[in-house]
């Protein structure tokens, strides 16, 4: 069997561990967001709704996405049993964690406090909103999840997502229960990300002390030192994290500043359930990066291009059938999920699917640029096509309410997916062409040897 065909298994087995934890968080998930809806209403489930994308937009926009900068620059140390150098790396993504949470929670509270009226939610609520932006402290920690990458340890990532959602569910469930007020429910669902990031740390640890990197471990010594390219390497990639929550976070927002609490509970649901219908196929993306790190660390950029090409078939025949159940059988399934009064939430969540559906089909184009150490030229692609979408954004939504909202998301994964791929296009015929270049030059210099003798 060959080494491609190893490699391929592997993504699929990881991306297939990946999905036994979130299919089940994806259950869970639903049962919790449906306690809440059933337990609050539309209008205070939708205050809820803008609140906690509120905290997960500032945890995105300040986090580094500093796993990645793990498998970028861990890969090789790791591989060469260099733990010094190791240590060093994970030192310096601690920095970034460290960073992310206090201008998180920094600005989360303060926003919390001073803006919320403007946000969606009643000056009453915006304490309650200030206590819930503390949990963005925990958003921004990403080591762990990319040491356990780094290590294969897909099948405890699996658990981070249901660890969240179970202690979701429990803590709604008790409120529901008890006709609890909103803020109850907010304690629940900031129970969650606590729990998961516990989870998470824990095991890092775990794996990290078994395999002998802690020792001789400190947070004193070199960070960036050594490592080139690496501060532009993580600013390259917080950016285009934070540019990516245009296509989630900042739209809720949006959506309940313009037309209200109610409509962006509307908006939450239906991208809830899209999400959960693409969730199989973008699991792809987290087993895909670290195959992509050790291939480039090997020079197998070859096995690398044929890898994401058949990652973009799979990818795109999975998107034809979800963007068809949701035209079929979406008002069905909101519904049965999420009560009656959601069913309304049904065309809306069609634009979703289909907009996840693109962004599935150009599920490897993103990871193949990273990977190839061009995090700042994909950074480009999203800067550009999210200032048109963002500046797009409120008119769109104003003129057409949600269905303009949902139309302005398709036009941008589709020119997002169109710029991801052209770029990847020219960045790898540069490679092409300087490999060329250098064999000829070689070959030049090889033939004058065998003239001179």
């Amino acid at each position: 069997m060959s080494n491609d065909s190893n490699v391929l298994k592997r993504v699929l087995a990881n991306a297939g561990t990946l999905l036994g934890g979130r299919t089940v968080n994806a259950v869970v998930g639903l049962a919790y967001i449906a306690l809440t809806a059933r337990g609050l209403g539309a209008v205070e489930f939708g205050v809820l709704v803008l609140i906690n994308t509120y905290a997960q937009f500032l945890g995105e926009v300040a986090k580094f996405q500093s796993w990645q900068t793990v498998l970028q620059y861990g890969t090789t140390p790791l591989l060469a049993g260099d733990r010094p150098r190791f240590q060093q790396v994970l030192r310096f993504t601690l920095l970034l964690d460290l960073i992310g949470a206090v201008v998180g929670v920094v600005l989360g509270v303060g926003g919390a406090l001073l803006l919320g009226a403007t946000l969606g939610w009643p000056r009453e609520l915006a304490p309650a909103a200030a206590l819930y932006a503390l949990s963005i402290a925990m958003m921004t920690s990403a080591t762990s999840v990319g040491l356990l990458r780094l290590f294969d340890r897909f099948r405890f990532l699996a658990g981070e997502q249901a660890v969240s959602s179970i202690v979701r569910l429990i803590g709604c469930a008790l409120a529901f229960a008890s006709h609890a007020s909103i803020g109850w429910f907010l304690v629940a669902w900031a129970a969650g990300t606590v729990a998961s990031f516990f989870y998470v740390m824990g095991v890092a640890l775990w794996d990290l002390a078994r395999r002998e990197l802690l020792r001789g471990f400190t947070f004193r010594g070199p960070t960036s030192q050594g490592l080139p390219g690496v501060w532009r390497f993580a600013w390259a990639t917080n950016f285009s994290g934070t540019l990516d929550t245009a296509f989630t976070h900042v739209i809720t927002l949006v959506v309940g500043a313009t037309l209200g609490p109610v409509q962006a509970a509307l908006w939450r649901v239906g991208r809830q359930v899209a999400d959960g219908m693409a969730k199989p196929a973008k699991l792809l993306t987290p087993a895909l990066y670290p195959e992509l790190a050790k291939m480039r660390a090997t020079g197998g950029e070859a096995a690398m291009r044929k890898l994401a090409g058949q990652i973009g078939l799979m990818g795109g025949a999975v998107a034809g059938v979800l963007v068809l159940v949701s035209m079929l059988f979406g008002a069905a399934i909101l519904t049965l999920v999420m009560g009656e009064q959601f069913a309304a939430a049904a065309p809306i969540m069609t634009w979703q699917v289909a907009a996840a559906a693109i962004g599935i089909l150009a599920l490897p184009l993103e990871p193949m640029l990273v990977s190839m150490n061009q995090a700042g030229v994909a950074l480009k692609v999203r800067l550009v096509v999210c200032a048109v979408y963002l500046a797009a954004l409120v008119p769109i939504t104003r003129t057409l309410g949600l269905t303009g909202a949902g139309a302005a998301l398709v036009a941008a994964a589709a020119a997002m997916a169109l710029g991801m791929f052209w770029t990847l296009r020219r960045s790898l015929a540069r490679t092409t062409a300087a490999k060329g270049d250098e064999q000829t030059c070689a070959e030049g210099q090889n033939g004058a040897k065998g003239v001179s003798q």
